[in-house]
């Protein structure tokens, strides 16, 4: 009976170990997807944090089921930490635009710098996959002690704004004032991904500041373009806000729909485009002429594009517009990625092969004040041939995945 015993061990074992192989990893692609994305911001209220979720509809809410809250060492972690449920959350529930967004609290004391937060409405077995809200926390979620709001007092749940748009910081706590400290804008776009580390363009180990104003807490503001270092109390983490032009996060002006150009056209082209007596006009026209003078195409490339343009800008603006940072650039002339898979200090973008253009990319975190959420492309020279494929496919009117 030992050798059948032992043996019967060994099957058993063999295939936990299989299924364990077997086990699906969490994918996080929904997160950039704008009609699945859930966003979540925090504000430290005493010995509690407040979290905001805005849910882009009422569909990624299941009827009867709680709102699962969990926490997770990592993203990739097998075992939550502590996990928890909210019950009839639907009662606080508010429309927010199209969307739906909700408030509740957390003790503090339960939660640490580093760890990952999934927040889920709708089965158990979800709240654990990459169709929840995730939120990496940082020392600023845990002590940041104001949101934006617009000006009635609505959290925007963003770190951007219009220049002249009207914007409050709802602080808790009383007499409290805003120092706000100026920076330049940047507008250098990332480097194509075989760039080589020597080719890559400097940038500034420091900016400076421009100017820096004293406001009161709750008072209405209205700030110039520019990249703003917030605080409301020594001690407190500063947090970024980014203040852009016109109709951020959409483009709109000629000069703002040539600059994303840098991706698909040479400098020789974009000089032309920028030099042209009517530059709008010349956009379109560059687009007609990709498109082979179909009128149809050339706006379905134009809805594409500048929709990536505008979603990169909703996802990834921190220390600057999204479009311009390294996953934008992905974003826009690859789309959305097929998979998005993340581990401590890295998040992997998996292409499927589709016309030759299969490929996974490394982002690696490199936090700052202005960015907490930053990643940078690791750059190899073997995604020059993917990339050179996916440009050609713009150039030819096409694109790897038509309306995204």
């Amino acid at each position: 009976m030992k050798p059948f015993y032992l043996l019967l061990v060994v099957l058993l074992g063999l295939g936990s170990s299989l299924c364990l192989q077997a086990a699906p990893r969490r994918d996080f692609a929904t997160q950039y997807r704008p009609e699945r994305r859930i966003i979540v911001d925090t504000r430290r209220e005493g010995d509690s944090v407040r979290l905001y979720l805005r849910f882009p509809s009422r569909a990624l809410i299941r009827r009867g089921f709680p709102l699962h809250v969990a926490l997770w060492a990592d993203y990739d972690a097998k075992r939550t930490i502590w996990q928890d449920t909210v019950w009839q959350f639907t009662r606080r529930l508010r429309q927010d635009g199209e969307g739906i967004r909700l408030d509740f609290c957390l003790p503090a004391q339960r939660l640490r710098a580093g760890q990952v937060l999934s927040l889920a409405a709708g089965p158990a077995d979800e709240a654990a996959s990459g169709e929840a809200a995730w939120l990496r926390l940082t020392p600023e979620h845990l002590s940041r002690s104001f949101i934006l709001t617009d000006s009635v007092g609505q959290p925007l749940l963003r770190h951007y704004v219009r220049a002249g748009e009207p914007f409050m910081l709802d602080c808790y706590g009383a007499d409290l004032n805003v120092h706000a400290y100026r920076y330049p804008l940047s507008s250098l776009a990332a480097a194509p991904p075989m760039t080589s580390p020597g080719a890559m363009p400097t940038q500034p180990r420091k900016l400076s500041v421009q100017d820096s104003v004293l406001y009161r807490a709750g008072s209405l503001l209205r700030f110039q373009p520019g990249l703003y270092l917030l605080r409301v109390r020594e001690g407190e983490p500063r947090s970024g806000l980014l203040v852009e032009e016109n109709t951020f996060p959409a483009l709109t002006s000629a000069d703002e729909l040539i600059a994303p150009l840098i991706y698909l056209t040479t400098s020789v082209e974009r000089k032309k485009l920028f030099d042209a007596p009517e530059p709008k006009k010349a956009v379109d026209q560059f687009w007609l002429t990709v498109a082979g003078n179909n009128q149809t195409i050339a706006r379905q490339l134009i809805r594409t594009y500048y929709g990536r343009v505008q979603e990169a800008n909703q996802f990834f603006s921190a220390h600057k517009a999204g479009w311009l940072s390294d996953r934008g650039l992905l974003y826009l002339v690859l789309g959305p990625p097929e998979s998005v898979y993340r581990e401590s200090g890295e998040e992997r973008w998996v292409y499927r092969a589709d016309q030759g253009r299969g490929g996974t990319f490394v982002f690696r975190a490199k936090p700052s004040t202005f960015a907490p959420d930053n990643y940078e492309l690791v750059r190899r020279p073997e995604y020059e041939q993917l990339w050179y494929a996916a440009v050609e496919q713009w150039r030819k009117g096409r694109t790897a995945r038509p309306g995204r």
